[in-house]
């Protein structure tokens, strides 16, 4: 007789992992010595026991320890004689039962880690039978990809809250963390405690980029904000990539950089890195109006730009729940140190929210960056548009108030920055010989204007104007057009240097 491959006959069927000799010694070293219930109380919980009856023995001794009381099977025995919760056991005389089945109470630690590991793998088996429910379902509520997103979800709230880790740390240990972070910083170039920029004024400033913080730039279009953003997220990778090889030179980093580029291809990003870093306009690259030479540099720059832990991600209109989805698998894979978001306005929030009004709208997102920042303890940077309100003033500095949708935007960042460029502006009143009555008007008027330039030329600013840690502030740039490139000023010097 043969079996066919769907066919369970003969087959007996599968029962989910359970441990119930664990439940029964771990009970009865609880009720021998309420000492031990210190080894478990802080990851165990009632609903860990795969036998309902353990649970609620479980929760009784939880209870009264607690509170102080004494939990042994002579006062348990008076609890559970008129509940009938221990019938189906053989009533009062289980908790006997339980007491001969206790091995030792220096045990207690290990059989409640056997007993959460079969209620974690009960748990990876009911998410895996949602799952395929789910899938088969022919009128399933949400589609095959949202299926996909909510299981992830679900599987890495388990991670996260699952864990047998935890509790107080003790004093001792916090200041050696907080010591080694000092080292960190005192040892790092430019002395940052958190992730470096790669600005050495930038990371002055903001003491690098700290774990769980949402920092906004924002600017006006043409001022350069994803150019700075990218100059971030580039100088953030170097910095992990330069961390892990001065230990190892063949080391990989145990982080990464993930840029989320709504705007722009991964391929238009990846040029632009490229064009900056071999100071080849992009403009010539695009047209192929570049020599021999150049294009063997910008092969080898792109060899050695490959082992950077760098990911970039061009979805279009990417929802909160999808973004949150990728950062959780890219942390789990390779690591993560830096999120940063190209631009907020054109995220939409999670899928099945309905926010009213568009401000309603920004406002779940940057709260979703917020909660995804302090969730997998990275910084995330969200670049944002700012109102056309700025081009109304005399002085086009932005200020807190011109954040499009700005309420929430402000209050939920830790770090609020401006890019500003002076030069932009100025650019655009050129002097011109028909707004004037005579040519000596017009040759002051242009002699200025000339003057004025030279004093802003590559010039560009980061205007801190919120950090929740730290000092506000203005931060000075070197700022090439041409190469969309940011780096360091030299005031030392011209003042007009970028290193």
């Amino acid at each position: 007789m043969t079996i066919d491959a769907h066919s369970t006959i003969g087959l007996a069927p599968r029962l989910p992992p359970t441990n119930l000799q664990a439940e029964q010694a771990l009970l009865g070293a609880l009720l021998a010595n309420n000492k031990a219930f210190e080894r478990v109380s802080d990851f165990l919980e009632p609903e860990h026991f795969a036998d309902p009856i353990h649970g609620r023995i479980y929760q009784a001794i939880q209870r009264r320890v607690s509170q102080g009381q004494l939990a042994d099977a002579v006062m348990l025995k008076a609890e559970f004689e008129h509940s009938g919760v221990l019938d189906e056991v053989g009533g009062t005389t289980y908790l006997a039962q339980l007491l001969s089945a206790m091995v030792g109470i220096i045990n207690a630690g290990e059989y409640g880690k056997a007993i959460h590991d079969a209620w974690l793998r009960r748990q990876l088996i009911d998410i895996g039978e949602t799952v395929v429910n789910n899938a088969f379902g022919a009128e399933a509520e949400l589609d095959g990809r949202a299926q996909m997103e909510r299981a992830e979800e679900q599987l890495y709230k388990l991670a996260e809250t699952g864990g047998a880790d935890g509790g107080f740390v003790e004093l001792e240990k916090a200041l050696a963390e907080a010591v080694h972070r000092a080292e960190l910083a005192y040892h790092r170039p430019g002395g940052v405690s958190g992730l470096s920029t790669g600005l050495r004024d930038l990371d002055k400033r903001l003491g690098g980029l700290h774990p769980s913080d949402l920092l906004i730039l924002a600017g006006r279009p043409g001022m350069g904000k994803t150019a700075l953003a990218t100059k971030i997220a580039f100088g953030a990778a170097k910095s992990l990539l330069a961390e892990a090889r001065a230990v190892d030179p063949n080391a990989m980093p145990t982080g990464s950089v993930a840029i989320f580029s709504l705007e722009m291809s991964a391929e238009q990003l990846a040029g632009r890195l490229l064009s900056e870093e071999v100071r080849i306009s992009g403009d010539h690259i695009r047209k192929g109006q570049i020599e021999q030479k150049d294009f063997d540099r910008f092969v080898a720059v792109s060899r050695n730009l490959q082992s950077l832990p760098f990911y970039i991600d061009d979805t279009p209109a990417i929802t909160m729940s999808a973004m949150r989805t990728r950062c959780r698998r890219l942390k789990r894979q390779k690591g993560l140190s830096l999120i940063v978001v190209d631009y907020l306005q054109l995220m939409r929030p999670s899928a099945g929210s309905r926010p009213e009004n568009r401000v309603q709208e920004v406002s779940q997102i940057t709260q979703g960056l917020k909660a995804l920042a302090k969730e997998l303890a990275v910084p995330v940077i969200a670049l944002s548009q700012l109102s056309r309100q700025v081009e109304s003033r005399e002085d086009k500095r932005p200020q807190l108030a011109d954040l499009r949708e700005s309420g929430s935007i402000e209050q939920d960042a830790d770090v609020v920055m401006f890019v500003y460029r002076d030069e932009y502006y100025l650019q655009q009143r050129e002097p011109k010989m028909m707004a004037f009555k005579s040519d000596d008007e017009f040759h002051k008027a242009m002699e200025k204007w000339q003057s004025d330039m030279s004093t802003v030329h590559n010039r560009a600013e980061v205007l801190i104007e919120k950090q929740r840690h730290g000092p506000t502030g203005k931060v000075d740039l070197f700022f090439e057009g041409e190469f969309t490139r940011f780096a360091d000023i030299d005031l030392d010097h011209t003042g007009a240097h970028g290193r």
